[in-house]
């Protein structure tokens, strides 16, 4: 502001010295006096002005095209009201010293606002092509917008430690031209060829834009350089101008499953979640934490968190409360094994939609404990369906998993198990067949709570979900894999043949909600995951995008199958088909036929020995479901 006030003063100097023939005899005592007097007054309101358009709050190593329009607005704004207020009261002053004046002020105010910018601009650039020995030497691939944007951060934050040697662009028209000085070299074909010549250490991708294939078959040609490789994660960053260096991640595993994100139709799930109490048992995990947040961005009229660790309870609840002030938000603790708590929730906020996440889901660790896996898994699934059913609740989506087909674990076979209550309450529901529900409560009180004679007007309708792996979970082999990296290895693999389904949580989380928008009722909705993928591969895929080689860098070590654990994963079992629905990547399964009563007897006798026989809650769940089997 001092600068602005001097500033102002000296330019109307100047344009009064040259308006009168750079002669200072020639200025009259009138005009002298004039200028004085309306300089002093000009520069308050001026100074108000420039204040309103923030001309004093800008970061000036950060200034851009914003700022340059608004500070050249407020400039010949405030010139303009001058030169019409001195002539509307006759000043003396000649016309001409509001041209000069003014056009001085507009040349002197508004470029010092950039003068540190351009001095760090020309630091970055001079840096850029005589770095240090430090600095990591880089290759940017994309001249578009966002990789224009990479190189004015990284020019206008010289002390960082990367040097851009060359950018690789598919145009053939940017092809020998040059970004902000840096040579366009070719196309993705050159790449391991100019990776070579400038002696590139990393890899910056910057074509948030392009399809999942083209990019899987960039990524793979620049993997092969041996290379670190960064990349920006999707157009949303380009369109919300997010792109920075800082904004830039690691190129992960899952860029290279080649194929473009999974697009739902959002407009059915918010008609169908818009005004609704919507409660999310297992809230805190990688799946329901997925689920909270997509819910979340729907407008529910309640969304209710249930999770028995607090910690990830209250993660989520700061990240919602953060991101949706408005939403009514309710953060429960609890176990959906205890049988009153999940009554009271029910009784107090009747939910219209439950989606049941909550589930222990490790295979071997369930393997050394099963009747925890079926306490939670299947007597969590009924006692929450019961009371689903009990308070009016209009849908019950059961989170199941692929384990669940042929299971060669007990935590597969349980949620096989939890399958089928799911469809047996549905066909006891449209049956009227109420007195075969067990009663696994182990609170006297129970049926104060809910009396069965309500269940008679029930309107549930259970459905399940069924999906395999997703990336980035909480267990998954993605984090397992970075960690194992960060400790300098090695990265850990059962077996160099097994295969897994993949998807990232995102997308899982939107078909999860777009199926439960097709429910009818009974039916067990099977995701599409598109092709498997070798484990040793993304194994192998991910110690090369991150600038090592396998086996020799970074080494893989084979441990051997899990107790429990397959080298495949089924989608379905041999006798269920598909049907297809509105999604073509969401198939409904043809459910099988069993026998309802049996299954609800036999699942009273289950939850009895859940608290005393593992040997012999194996025995039992075998005969429950006939496909499970174990190599004992």
């Amino acid at each position: 502001m001092l600068f602005d006030i001097v500033a102002v003063f000296g330019v109307y100097w100047l344009a009064l010295y040259i308006s009168f023939g750079c002669e200072s005899g020639n200025i009259p005592a009138r005009a002298f006096e004039s200028y004085y007097k309306s300089v002093a007054i000009y520069l308050l309101p001026s100074l108000v002005l420039y204040w309103h358009v923030r001309m004093y709050n800008s970061i000036w190593r950060l200034v851009g095209f914003n700022e340059l329009y608004r500070f050249s607005f407020a400039v010949l704004i405030s010139v303009c009201g001058y030169c019409a207020v001195m002539r509307i009261v006759q000043s003396p002053l000649p016309l001409r010293y509001f041209f000069i004046g003014g056009w001085f002020q507009l040349t002197l105010l508004v470029p010092t606002r950039f003068a540190f910018r351009l001095l760090i601009r020309t630091y970055g650039l001079f840096r850029n092509t005589h770095s240090r020995r430090t600095c990591k030497r880089t290759m940017l691939i994309g001249a578009g917008a966002a990789g224009k944007l990479i190189l004015q951060d990284i020019f206008d934050n010289p002390f960082g430690n990367l040097q851009i040697c060359c950018i690789i662009d598919d145009n053939p028209m940017k092809q020998g031209c040059s970004v902000e000085g840096i040579p366009v070299v070719g196309g993705h074909d050159t790449i391991i060829e100019n990776a070579e010549k400038y002696q590139i250490e990393e890899i910056l991708f910057a074509i948030p834009s392009i399809k999942g294939k083209d990019k899987k078959k960039i990524l793979d040609i620049c993997k092969e350089t041996g290379c670190k490789l960064r990349t920006l994660p999707g157009i949303g960053q380009l369109v919300n101008g997010e792109v920075s260096l800082a904004k830039m991640k690691d190129v992960a595993v899952e860029d290279l499953l080649g194929r473009d994100p999974i697009q739902v139709d959002t407009g059915d799930i918010l008609n169908n979640l818009r005004g609704r109490i919507i409660l999310v048992t297992g809230g805190g995990g990688s799946i329901g934490s997925e689920l909270c947040r997509q819910i979340a961005s729907h407008n529910p009229k309640q969304l209710i968190i249930l999770d028995i660790y607090e910690n990830n309870a209250y993660d989520i609840e700061q990240e919602l409360r953060r991101c949706y002030p408005n939403l009514n938000l309710m953060v429960l603790i609890g176990s959906v094994r205890d049988t009153m708590r999940i009554m009271q929730i029910f009784r107090e906020y009747r939910p219209e939609i439950v989606f049941h996440a909550a589930a222990h889901k490790h295979v071997p660790l369930m393997e050394n404990s099963p009747c925890e896996s079926i306490k939670n898994n299947v007597m969590g699934t009924y006692k929450t369906a019961y009371a689903a059913m009990c308070s009016g609740c209009r849908r019950f989506l059961l989170i199941s998993t692929d384990k669940a087909v042929n299971p060669t674990n007990i935590m597969g076979a349980s949620k096989r198990l939890c399958e089928m209550v799911i469809q047996s309450m549905n066909h006891i529901r449209l049956e009227k067949k109420f007195e075969l529900l067990p009663d696994l409560c182990h609170h006297a009180d129970m049926l104060e709570l809910f009396p069965r004679d309500g269940l008679e007007s029930s309107r549930t309708e259970f459905v399940a979900v069924r999906f395999g792996n997703v990336l980035g979970s909480n267990g998954s082999v993605i984090p397992l894999f970075r960690k194992q990296l960060e400790a300098g290895g090695p990265l850990t693999v059962t077996h160099p043949d097994i295969i897994r389904y993949f998807m990232t949580i995102p997308e899982a989380v939107s078909l999860v909600l777009q199926a439960e928008t097709y429910a009818k009722g009974g039916e067990i909705f099977v995701l599409d995951m598109g092709e498997p993928v070798k484990i040793d591969t993304l194994a192998r895929n991910f110690i090369k995008l991150s600038g090592y080689k396998p086996d020799v860098d970074i080494k893989i070590k084979y441990t051997g199958l899990r107790p429990g654990e397959k080298l495949f994963e089924e989608k379905l079992m041999a006798e269920e088909g598909l049907e297809r629905t509105a999604n073509k990547l969401i198939h409904v399964a043809r459910p099988l036929d069993f026998d309802v009563a049996k299954l609800m007897t036999s699942l009273k006798k289950l939850s009895m020995l859940s608290y005393d026989d593992p040997e012999k809650i194996l025995s039992l769940v075998k005969e429950m479901v006939p496909t499970y089997r174990t190599k004992n």
